[in-house]
C-alpha cells in the first residue's frame, strides 16, 4: 500500500482574519471622538438654551472662530511635523497692523498693503523655519522668542494706537451674503475654503505624505529621499502666510487694526488642534479634525455665554478639555506600541 502524502498548506497564516468593516474603520478614525464630542455639546446646549439651535447663532459661531481657525490650520501643519508655534497670534497681530497702517495712513493701495502684510507674516514663518532647521533650535524656544519679537514690533509700529478709518477692501470679508434665512460672512467662507484646500493637500498630494513622514520620523524620511530641511522650512513659511490671511480676517471682523489683538490666539489655536485629534508628537492628525476642534471651542464658548456662564469658567472648561484630549492621545500612543 502506497502512503498518500498530504501537500503542504499554502494558505496564509492571516487567512482566517477578517478585514475591518467600514463601521469599525469609522469608529477607529481619529476624527470620530472629536466629532462625537461636538455633537454631544450641540445637543446639550440645544436643550439648555433656546437661542442656540438657530441658523443665525451657528453663523455667529463660525464668524467667532474664523480667525483662530485659520491660525489653527497653520498650527496643524507645524504640529504634524512634531513642532509647535507659540508666535502665531503675535505674528498675526503684527501683520494686521502692517496692513491697516499701510492702507489707512500710507500711500499704498489697499490690495498692495494686504499683500505686504501677508508677506511679512510669511517672512516670520520663514525665519522660524530657518532657526528650527539650520541652527537647529527647538521649535518651542524659537517661537517663544519670536512671540516676544512680534509683540514688541506690533506695539512699536502701532505706537500703541488702534488704526481706524480703514478703506473698504480691508473690511470686505466682513460683509455678509444671505444663505436661506441666515447671513454668512465672506470671511467665514474663506476659512472653510482654506480648510478644504489644506485637507486635500495633506491627504492627496506627495507634499502632504512627506509632512506626515517627517512628523513620524525625520531620520527615516531623510533616508527615503525626502528633503526634510526644505520641507520643514516650507511648512513654517506656509503657516506664516496663513497667519497673514488670518490678520486680514481679523481686520475684516473688527474693522480696525488693534495692537492688543491675538494675545491668547496662540493657545486657542493649539487647543483647537489638540481637541481635533492631532498628536502633539507629530505624524498623526488632520486638518478636518482641526476644523472639528475649532468648532468645539466655538460651540462651548457660545453655548456657555448663552447660558450666562462667566468667561473665566469658559476658560477653565477649555483647559480641562485640552488636558483630556492630550491624555487620550497619550493612552492611544501607548496602546499602539
Amino acid at each position: 500500500m502506497t502512503a498518500t502524502s498530504t501537500p503542504p498548506s499554502t494558505s496564509s497564516p492571516y487567512a482566517g482574519l477578517k478585514a475591518p468593516t467600514t463601521a469599525r474603520r469609522l469608529l477607529m478614525a481619529p476624527t470620530t471622538g472629536p466629532l462625537v464630542a461636538l455633537l454631544l455639546a450641540c445637543a446639550f446646549f440645544s436643550f439648555s438654551t433656546e437661542q442656540f439651535l438657530t441658523g443665525g447663532n451657528f453663523s455667529l459661531i463660525v464668524q467667532q472662530v474664523m480667525v483662530v481657525g485659520t491660525l489653527a490650520i497653520g498650527q496643524t501643519l507645524i504640529i504634524l511635523t512634531a513642532g509647535i508655534d507659540l508666535s502665531c497670534g503675535a505674528v498675526m497681530a503684527f501683520g494686521s497692523i502692517v496692513i491697516a497702517r499701510m492702507a489707512a495712513e500710507g500711500s499704498l493701495p489697499p490690495l498692495v498693503a494686504i499683500a505686504l502684510g501677508i508677506g511679512v507674516c510669511g517672512g516670520f514663518g520663514l525665519l522660524n523655519g530657518l532657526l528650527v532647521q539650520k541652527i537647529p533650535l527647538p521649535p518651542f524656544i524659537v517661537t517663544l522668542g519670536m512671540l516676544n519679537v512680534a509683540f514688541a514690533l506690533t506695539h512699536i509700529y502701532s505706537e500703541e494706537q488702534t488704526v481706524t478709518n480703514l478703506p473698504g477692501p480691508l473690511t470686505a470679508l466682513g460683509q455678509t451674503f444671505p444663505l436661506g434665512h441666515t447671513d454668512i460672512t465672506y470671511g467665514s467662507l474663506v476659512t472653510i475654503v482654506l480648510f478644504l484646500l489644506l485637507a486635500y493637500a495633506l491627504s492627496s498630494t506627495g507634499w502632504g505624505r512627506h509632512v506626515y513622514a517627517l512628523g513620524n520620523s525625520p531620520e527615516a524620511a531623510r533616508l527615503n529621499g525626502i528633503r526634510t530641511s526644505r520641507l520643514t522650512i516650507g511648512v513654517y513659511t506656509a503657516a506664516g502666510l496663513l497667519y497673514g490671511i488670518a490678520a486680514l480676517l481679523l481686520i475684516s471682523r473688527t474693522g480696525v487694526g488693534d495692537p492688543q489683538a491675538g494675545q491668547t490666539d496662540n493657545l486657542d489655536s493649539i487647543t483647537a488642534v489638540v481637541l481635533g485629534g492631532t498628536s502633539l508628537f507629530g505624524g498623526r492628525g488632520s486638518v478636518l479634525g482641526t476644523f472639528i476642534g475649532v468648532l468645539i471651542v466655538g460651540v462651548f464658548r457660545n453655548g456657555l455665554q448663552l447660558m450666562g456662564v462667566a468667561s473665566i469658567y469658559q476658560t477653565l472648561i477649555t483647559g480641562v478639555l485640552v488636558i483630556l484630549a492630550v491624555t487620550v492621545d497619550q493612552i492611544s500612543r501607548k496602546k499602539a506600541r
